[in-house]
C-alpha cells in the first residue's frame, strides 16, 4: 500500500514539474529519515533536483517549498492550451409548448446554459438548441379543449395563462366525460393529416409559447441558436421505422405494438416501444429521428441532453437504439440528469411558475437591499436586485450534485452572508469599487486553479466545482475587512499597487466564473 501511495504522489509531482516520476520515488521512500536531524540535508538535496523551487527550508519533521513564480506562471498559461477542443456541443432543453414556464423548468434552463457557457469558455463551438415538446396526444386534448371553451380575445391578452386554464379545465372534464378523449383523439388525427384549421391553431399556440419563453430567457440571460421541436421530426419517423425494419431490429408484439429489443438475449425481457397498436409514433421515435437529423445537420462531436432524472431510462434506451442502428457517435451522446426542487413557493404558499419565482427573488432582494446599511445609491436598483436575486437562485441550485433533490428556502437563498450568490455578488462589487478608485489597469490576470476547476467541471458536467471554487476564492482573499485596507504610507511604494492587482485578479476570476454559471456580475449593490 505504501508503494502505491508513493507512486501516486510521484506521478502528480512529475506531471507538475515536468520530470520523470523515477526522480521522486526514491525521495518519497526516504521520508522516514526526515523526522530526524537530516531534514535540512534532504531539503537541500531535493532543492538541487527541483530547479522549480526558489527556496527550501526544513522545520521539525517537515520541509517547506517556495516555488519559482515564473515557472508557476508558465504552468498556468500553458494549461488553457490543453483545454482547447474542436468538437461541437449540443444542449437540449425541452419544455412543452402551450404551458406556462413552471418553476421546475428553471433547473434545466440554468444547467443547460452553464454547460454551454463552460464548453464555449474551453474553446468549443457550441450550438444551443431548445427542443420543444410540441407534438403528441396532449395537443389533441388542448386543441379539443380550446375549441370547446377557448377565447381568442384572452389568447391575445393573457396567452399562456389562458392556455393553461383551458388545459386544466379539459383535463378535469376528461376525468368524467369519455367523449372528451374521443374529441382529443380526433383533433390529433386532424393534426397528423395536416388539416389547415387544426394546424393553424397549433402554429398559433407554438408562436405564443416561443415568444413568451424568449422573454423569460432574456431575464435569465439565456439564449438559443435554434428552436426545434417534436413536430419538426414527425415526418421523419417513418424513415426511422423503415431503417429499423431493414436491419431486423423492429419486432411486432402480440398487442400490435412495434418494439426494439434491448435485452441482448433476444427474449424481449427489455425493450423500447416505438409504435402504438393504432400505428402512431411515440416520443422516443421522434427523438431517434431528431438525433439522426442533428448529426446530419450540425455534424457534432458531442451531444448533451439536459432533463430531469425521470427521463434517465428514456435516454438510455435512445442511445441503445442509435448504437444498434450502427451509429457509433451515440457513444458521445450524454444525458445530464438533475433532481427535483422541493418547497419552491411564494408568500401565498402556492406552487409557482418560473416568472413568479423571478419576481419573488427580485422583490425580496430589493427589500433586503433597502434595509441594509451598507447598500450604495444605485441608478437602477430594480435591475441590480433582479441580477443579485437570480445569482442567488443559481448558486443555491449549483452547490450540490445535480442528481440530488434539495429543499428550497427563500431565507437561506437570499442571505447576505455565507455561501450564497448574494455574498458572491457583494464581493465582486466591493472589488470593483476598490479597483475603480485606484485606476489600476492590470490586464488579464488569472488565479492558478481556475483553469483546473473549469476542466474538472467540464469533465463531470457538474457546476458545483466552479461554485465551490468561487466561494473559496472569496473567503481566502476578501473575507476579512482588513483585506480592503490599502496602506499607502510607509513601506514599499509598490505594495499598494500589488494589492490592487491582487484585487483586480480576484475580481476578474469571480466575474468570469459567474458568467459561466449564467450570473451577470453587478458592480454596485
Amino acid at each position: 500500500m505504501a508503494c502505491f501511495f508513493r507512486r501516486c504522489v510521484a506521478l502528480q509531482l512529475a506531471e507538475v514539474c515536468g520530470l520523470s516520476e523515477d526522480v521522486f520515488i526514491p525521495l518519497i521512500s526516504l521520508t522516514h529519515s526526515l523526522l530526524g536531524s537530516d531534514s535540512p540535508v534532504w531539503g537541500w538535496r531535493l532543492a538541487q533536483v527541483l530547479d522549480q523551487c526558489l527556496e527550501v527550508s526544513a522545520g521539525r519533521g517537515v520541509i517547506h517549498f517556495r516555488l519559482n513564480r515564473p515557472i508557476l506562471a508558465q504552468v498556468n498559461t500553458h494549461f488553457p492550451a490543453a483545454l482547447l477542443y474542436s468538437y461541437t456541443a449540443r444542449i437540449n432543453i425541452s419544455p412543452n409548448i402551450a404551458k406556462k414556464f413552471h418553476a421546475g423548468h428553471l433547473r434545466s434552463t440554468i444547467i443547460g446554459n452553464f454547460i454551454a457557457n463552460l464548453k464555449k469558455a474551453l474553446g468549443n463551438e457550441v450550438i444551443r438548441v431548445n427542443y420543444l415538446g410540441d407534438w403528441g396526444m396532449q395537443f389533441g386534448l388542448l386543441g379539443a379543449g380550446f375549441e370547446r371553451s377557448g377565447s381568442q380575445e384572452k389568447l391575445r391578452t393573457q396567452p399562456l395563462e389562458h392556455l393553461f386554464e383551458v388545459y386544466v379545465q379539459v383535463n378535469r372534464e376528461a376525468e368524467c366525460d369519455e367523449s372528451v378523449h374521443s374529441a382529443a383523439a380526433e383533433f390529433f388525427r386532424r393534426l397528423e393529416r395536416g388539416e389547415d384549421q387544426a394546424l393553424a391553431l397549433w402554429r398559433q399556440f407554438r408562436e405564443i409559447t416561443v415568444d413568451e419563453y424568449k422573454r423569460i430567457y432574456q431575464r435569465l440571460g439565456v439564449h438559443f441558436d435554434h428552436y426545434s421541436g417534436e413536430a419538426f421530426h414527425q415526418h421523419q419517423t417513418q424513415n426511422v421505422l423503415d431503417e429499423l425494419m431493414t436491419r431486423g431490429l423492429l419486432k411486432t408484439t402480440e398487442k400490435g405494438t412495434a418494439v426494439v429489443d434491448l435485452s441482448g438475449a433476444g427474449d424481449l425481457s427489455s425493450y423500447a416501444t416505438l409504435v402504438r397498436s393504432d400505428g402512431t409514433s411515440l416520443y422516443i421515435t421522434r427523438d431517434v429521428a431528431a438525433a439522426l437529423d442533428r448529426k446530419q445537420r450540425f455534424g457534432f462531436d458531442e451531444m448533451i441532453y439536459v432533463t430531469d432524472k425521470s427521463q434517465t431510462v428514456h435516454f438510455r434506451q435512445l442511445f441503445h437504439i442509435l448504437l444498434a442502428m450502427g451509429h457509433q457517435w451515440a457513444e458521445r451522446c450524454v444525458h445530464v440528469a438533475f433532481g427535483l426542487v422541493q418547497g419552491m413557493s411564494t408568500r401565498r404558499g402556492e406552487v409557482v411558475f418560473l416568472e413568479d419565482v423571478l419576481e419573488e427573488a427580485r422583490s425580496r432582494m430589493l427589500n433586503n437591499m433597502r434595509q441594509s446599511s451598507t447598500s450604495k445609491e444605485l441608478e437602477e436598483p430594480e435591475q441590480t436586485a433582479e441580477r443579485v436575486g437570480i445569482s442567488a437562485l443559481i448558486v443555491q441550485d449549483f452547490r450540490g450534485p445535480l442528481m440530488s433533490d434539495y429543499k428550497f428556502d427563500w431565507d437561506k437563498v437570499l442571505q447576505a452572508h455565507g455561501d450564497t450568490g448574494v455574498f458572491l455578488q457583494y464581493t465582486h462589487a466591493r472589488l470593483c469599487r476598490y479597483t475603480h478608485l485606484s485606476g489600476c489597469d492590470t490586464g488579464v490576470l488569472m488565479v492558478c486553479r481556475y483553469d483546473e476547476v473549469l476542466l474538472q467541471s467540464a469533465n463531470e458536467l457538474q457546476p458545483r466545482h466552479l461554485v465551490n471554487f468561487l466561494l473559496t476564492l472569496r473567503y481566502r482573499h476578501v473575507s476579512h475587512t482588513e483585506c480592503f485596507k490599502l496602506r499607502v504610507g510607509g513601506g514599499y511604494p509598490a505594495c499598494p499597487q500589488a494589492r490592487l492587482c491582487l484585487f483586480s485578479a480576484v475580481r476578474s476570476v469571480l466575474a468570469n466564473g459567474m458568467r459561466i454559471l449564467g450570473i451577470t456580475p453587478v458592480e454596485k449593490m
